[in-house]
């Protein structure tokens, strides 16, 4: 499974859309999604201090089945561009399409704003 943020207005556009469509799909190319060992990196980089972010936990093979291709690669280093050398995120090359939404969890911060790695299934 991969691991994909956004806040609960988000998934509820989604819901209506029946995909997720952030706007870096459309500036990159790709939704960026993270694992569970991760995630918790551009939650607190991206969302720190917030209570409305979710995670949605999405099935790689159901994407695929919709013909969005899930390909590992670097991330950002702290000074921008590919980190080779850090963790690579899984990017999927389309929509996140809610069918292969298999769970969503509340992502709930640390009293000093940050997330830790969330327990998901």
């Amino acid at each position: 499974m991969i691991l994909h943020l956004c806040t609960r207005d988000e998934l509820a556009a989604a819901r209506e859309d029946g995909a997720r469509r952030p706007p870096s799909l459309d500036e990159v190319g790709f939704v960026h999604c993270s694992d569970p060992g991760t995630v918790h990196l551009p939650a607190s980089r991206l969302y720190a201090g917030r209570t409305d972010v979710v995670v949605l936990v999405v099935d790689p093979d159901r994407l695929a089945a919709h013909g969005v291709p899930v390909r590992w690669e670097p991330g950002v280093g702290s000074q921008g561009g590919e980190d080779p050398r850090g963790p690579w995120f899984p990017h999927a090359y389309g929509p996140l399409v809610l069918d292969a939404v298999v769970a969503v969890h509340d992502l709930v911060p640390e009293p000093d704003g940050t997330f830790r790695p969330p327990a998901v299934t």
